[in-house]
């Protein structure tokens, strides 16, 4: 015990407030932001905490997830390629400087730009025009059936800002570059970012001119964040009252949360499908004993370490129940999930030994196998798993775990031959995930997260399709054709949907979310 009071100590030392104001909220994850620039990294966590200084032109209601006003309090269709936005006049950023059509342009365009990892959410996007002072139309190049679910992802900056402190372009997430934009902020929204020490202590405070005072719910004043890596030691940090919130508590942990009087866990489908990529590019991999070729290219090997995953035990024993098996690469909740597409390739230790032999590799092999650290529910034992139901089939696979800042950096840069990733679909549609996960990597954000560089031309074309289709029943048709192509061919293993579980104090009035993400707008401390 006094081990661990030690590990509590040191984590919490000068990064938690010794008191409580009366509307502060004191909240934990495993992972720190890898930056404050909007369009450097499009990942949950960054996210998340974007979303408390940085407005959009939509948001999603908490509730229904149905798209709603934001910067922009209306829009129309002026034609199928013409969407026109009135933006909300009287919003000041935070420096007091008004927010205009200028600004909203800018930052479209920015998410558009090269270094930018928002790429897939401009999809359709051909050009942005200033009709006047509060109004913008952007040009689709074809009809874009989800555009305005895409703006909910799209944050707007300051365009003056980001000229003042030479930041028009984004953070490259691939380097270590720090423009301003990575370590400040300015934006619309309803907290403003005071201080960040990275992996130690964030801190927002109430925006005192955010548009959106009194036209909503939340009460906080000020958002106190200390990324702690340990499982124990967030659970400890909550059961002691040093916090008032745990985005992701260990799962061995829930049962003694949820008997504590003053706690609460809110458990919730999350709209985020976890899965392994393989390169399927490489001729040879790195690090691997096949040389000469890419034992991934051959969907026979791919169906082999598919079919030796015992999703089943990995949902009982790793995850504890909290996971959904499924067999595609989207969550229940997105438009266009089909059951045809959902069941897996049954468990078959043999089949896959089988089907080994049949691509030549009756011995196995070994291969490079890349694991996240803490940014999923038990990520790491996940991996562990996986890496020893494969070597029950002869496939030695290297695992290697990295912490957040340092693996999506990397298998971005393609450096993985096997990957684990959980893919979250911010618009609720199918399209999103097809365009990013399983198209060919291209320019205007083809594949922009197809980083095994899987490519079909058949699958190119049939999404190609379902992004300008308009009528939903066929949309919806070609989803179904194209998921059920992706379950033969095997872009990816999809393994299971998470299932969240929060874990917070009573006094926290809090919407548990699909997308797993916290409403700032209506956070309550009472």
């Amino acid at each position: 015990m006094r081990f661990q009071s030690l590990m509590l100590a040191a984590a919490l030392a000068g990064a938690l407030p010794l008191a409580s104001h009366a509307n502060t909220f004191r909240w934990s994850r495993s992972t720190d932001l890898s930056s404050w620039d909007i369009h450097a990294q499009n990942v949950g966590v960054n996210n998340t905490l974007h979303a408390a200084v940085y407005d959009t032109l939509v948001e999603y209601n908490s509730k229904t997830f149905k798209p709603e006003p934001s910067l922009a309090t209306e829009w129309k269709r002026v034609s199928p390629t013409q969407l026109r936005l009135t933006l909300r006049k009287g919003v000041r950023f935070s420096d007091g400087s008004d927010f205009t059509a200028d600004d909203a342009k800018f930052s479209l365009e920015r998410a558009k730009a090269k270094t930018s990892n928002f790429a897939v959410y401009t999809q359709g996007i051909d050009r942005v025009e200033k009709v006047d002072s509060h109004t913008i139309d952007i040009f689709s190049e074809v009809p874009n059936p989800v555009l305005v679910n895409q703006l909910t992802e799209l944050r707007i900056l300051s365009k003056a800002w980001a000229e003042k402190n030479n930041a028009t372009a984004p953070k490259d997430i691939k380097t270590k570059d720090e423009p301003f934009s990575h370590r400040n902020a300015l934006g619309t929204g309803p907290f403003t970012l005071e201080s960040w020490t990275p992996d130690q202590r964030l801190v927002l405070k109430a925006n005192p001119t955010w548009w959106g005072k009194g036209k909503y719910t939340g009460n906080v004043t000020q958002i106190v964040y200390t990324p702690i890596k340990s499982d124990a030691t967030r659970t400890a940090a909550l059961l002691s009252g040093e916090l008032d919130f745990v985005l992701d508590p260990g799962l061995q942990d829930l049962p003694r949360v949820r008997q504590t009087p003053n706690l609460k866990v809110l458990d919730g489908a999350e709209n985020r499908t976890i899965f392994l990529g393989l390169d399927q590019f490489r001729e040879e991999l790195p690090g691997s004993d096949v040389k000469g070729k890419n034992p991934l290219k051959d969907v026979r090997v791919r169906k082999a370490l598919y079919q030796a995953i015992d999703i089943s035990a990995i949902q009982r024993v790793v995850l504890r129940g909290l996971a959904q098996p499924t067999g595609a690469i989207i969550a229940r909740q997105v438009n266009g999930w089909t059951p045809k597409a959902d069941a897996r390739w049954p468990y078959d230790p043999s089949a896959a030994q089988k089907l080994l032999a049949e691509a030549g590799y009756s011995q196995g092999f070994e291969v490079d196998f890349a694991c996240s650290a803490g940014r999923y529910i038990n990520d790491e034992q996940l991996c562990q798993a996986i890496t020893a139901q494969w070597a029950r089939i002869g496939v030695k696979a290297k695992l290697r775990s990295l912490p957040f800042a340092t693996y999506f950096p990397m298998i971005q840069r393609n450096e993985a031959s096997i990957y684990l990733l959980g893919w979250g679909v911010p618009t609720f549609d199918a399209f999103y995930s097809l365009q990013s996960l399983v198209r060919s990597s291209g320019a205007g954000g083809d594949g922009n997260f197809n980083l095994g560089r899987f490519s079909n031309p058949q699958q190119d074309a049939l999404i190609e399709r379902i992004k300008k289709e308009t009528d939903t029943a066929t949309r919806n048709g070609l989803i179904e054709k194209a998921l059920i192509a992706d379950h033969e061919l095997i872009s990816h293993i999809p393994l299971y949907n998470q299932i969240i579980p929060w874990a917070a104090t009573q006094k926290v009035d809090i919407v548990h979310r699909a997308d797993n993400r916290v409403d700032w707008r209506i956070l309550k401390v009472n």
